[in-house]
């Protein structure tokens, strides 16, 4: 599908968003984000400020060379040239032509007052700043956005100012007159408003930029198009300075799905959680799990009452199906939990216990009970799956039997520490007695216990715990409060999460240890 110019969207990851504080982007990750982009299908990829620093130069130069893109157009992002000068010799500008991207972003400043205290120029020159800067550069070949910056306070501060910037950009030749709320202090009813005003005043093609710091960034960026915008700029999960930006996912989700609006390529909705997290692994953040659409929780749903509805139809308690986004709908089991999550999440594992009642009431009231000791399955779906599997089958599957475990931690007057653990075992008739050291108690039962059954089952070997995680319950015991232990296992194509609660650490650690290990087993294709 080509997409019409008629809407554009243009996402600013590589720019705007990597000044996200702890993002730190490399050439490499720039050109492989924007191959993740392009895939997505957007309009437009602004790939940084040539000249201004030499990483972005090296992107232009590289991107060139390796980056065959389908469906965006590269964005060069500048400024105007300097108070004073001329375009044809700025060189800023200049370094944006030899970029050779096809499009051109020019940053223009739209308050009065930054005009004359950042700029320290006059208003008269700053509109020729404007009319200068658009007119070089659509004569070298290039499409010109203006993002005007500072619109929406300059705006207020002196409305007849902010126009005769945009229509000064307009006249010159720029396509699109992006309005910027370079502060993210504005609300959708007054964004609304503005850009209708802009629009009817200045008969230009605008654009909306919004940062995220009151919270609104998409509905402002929603209520810009609903005011006659025709371009959004966002970034990938929202990244960008301070707060954010407006979020690139549920802006084209919303503008395709509640909007009706075509603004990807076809089909291209449905790789919206996998780009998302793949750009997530690039900038090396976790993803957010309740971001709307794509989050691993945005289609979760944990109350019994939303289970039983949902068990007659799903749309009862979701806006859309979560298929079309590419995500997929979860079922919680916990201490909420009623028959109708039982047998969703049942369901979703692959076991079908609709007409077991019996068995379905005493998952019910296991999960309970035991999520009242200080157990959650909703964070540890292996460790619910065992249990669901137990009460199916009438026993424990069992690859071992645990005789004894013991740990030693042994401190030295230098300061250092030894750890050892001993386990007592039985596995296929044998009795196994094995010890291990490591860099905790933790990690030498681990070893021990790897010690003591990889000779009896290999495909232990493939396992790695790749998270742990241990949190104090609260009680009244101080030191002797309930420890629950979070185990995430893989093995190196999948990820389950274990469960264990006891009133030590290294107990709650077993307990995780062993179902981590059996369903690794199960995972693997044996039988107890």
């Amino acid at each position: 599908m080509t997409l019409s110019d008629d809407f554009h969207v243009f996402d600013t990851t590589l720019r705007d968003g990597a000044q996200r504080e702890g993002i730190n982007l490399t050439v490499a990750d720039k050109l492989t984000i924007a191959r993740h982009l392009d895939d997505f299908g957007v309009g437009f990829i602004e790939g940084g400020w040539p000249g201004a620093n030499p990483r972005d130069t090296e992107f232009f130069a590289r991107a060139a060379a390796e980056l065959q893109l389908r469906n965006a157009q590269l964005v060069a992002f500048g400024a105007t040239r300097r108070a004073g000068g001329e375009a044809a010799t700025d060189a800023q500008l200049a370094a944006l032509v030899a970029s050779g991207a096809p499009v051109v972003t020019l940053v223009a400043k739209s308050h009065d007052r930054h005009v004359e205290l950042a700029l320290r120029t006059t208003l008269d020159e700053n509109l020729e700043m404007v009319r200068d800067s658009v007119e070089f550069l659509r004569a070298q070949g290039r499409r010109v956005f203006i993002d005007c910056e500072h619109f929406f306070d300059g705006y207020k501060a002196n409305r007849d100012y902010a126009l005769a910037v945009v229509r000064t950009a307009h006249q010159a030749g720029a396509d699109v007159v992006v309005l910027c709320d370079t502060n993210g202090g504005m609300l959708p009813s007054g964004v609304r408003a503005i850009v209708a005003d802009v629009l009817a005043e200045t008969g230009a093609r605008l654009g909306m930029h919004a940062q995220d710091d009151t919270g609104c960034a998409v509905a402002n960026t929603l209520a810009a198009v609903d005011a006659g915008a025709t371009h959004v700029q966002c970034t990938a999960n929202g990244y960008g300075e301070r707060v954010g930006n407006a979020n690139l996912f549920p802006v084209t989700a919303a503008l395709e799905l509640k909007l009706d609006r075509r603004v990807l390529p076809t089909g291209k909705l449905t790789e919206m959680t996998r780009i998302s997290h793949a750009i997530a692994e690039v900038v090396n953040l976790t993803p957010s799990t309740h971001q709307p659409y794509v989050g691993v929780s945005a289609f979760a749903h944990k109350a019994g009452l939303h289970a039983s509805a949902i068990k007659v139809d799903p749309d009862l308690y979701q806006h859309t199906d979560p298929a079309l986004v590419g995500n997929s709908m979860r079922m919680l089991v916990s201490d909420m939990a009623g028959r109708a999550s039982v047998e969703l999440k049942a369901k979703e594992l692959g076991y079908d216990v609709s007409d077991d009642r019996e068995t379905v009431g005493r998952v019910v009231d296991t999960v309970k009970a035991r999520e009242l000791q200080g157990y959650t399955y909703e964070a540890a779906d292996a460790s619910f799956e065992l249990l669901l599997r137990d009460e199916i089958n009438g026993n424990r599957a069992r690859f071992f039997t645990l005789e004894s475990w013991r740990t030693i931690v042994e401190q030295a007057a230098d300061g250092s520490q030894a750890n050892e653990a001993t386990v007592k075992l039985h596995a296929k008739g044998e009795r196994i007695i094995a010890t291990g050291e490591g860099n905790g108690p933790v990690h030498a039962l681990d070893v021990a216990l790897r010690a003591a059954l990889e000779r009896f089952y290999p495909q232990l070997a493939a396992l790695e715990l790749v998270d742990y995680k241990v949190r104090i319950l609260e009680g009244e015991h101080g030191t002797r409060s309930q420890t629950r232990v979070l185990v995430t296992t893989s093995n190196g194509q999948d990820e389950w999460s274990t469960v264990g609660v006891a009133e030590n650490v290294i107990g709650a650690s077993w307990q995780a240890l062993e179902d981590a290990y059996t369903f690794g087993l199960l995972r693997a294709g044996l039988e107890p």
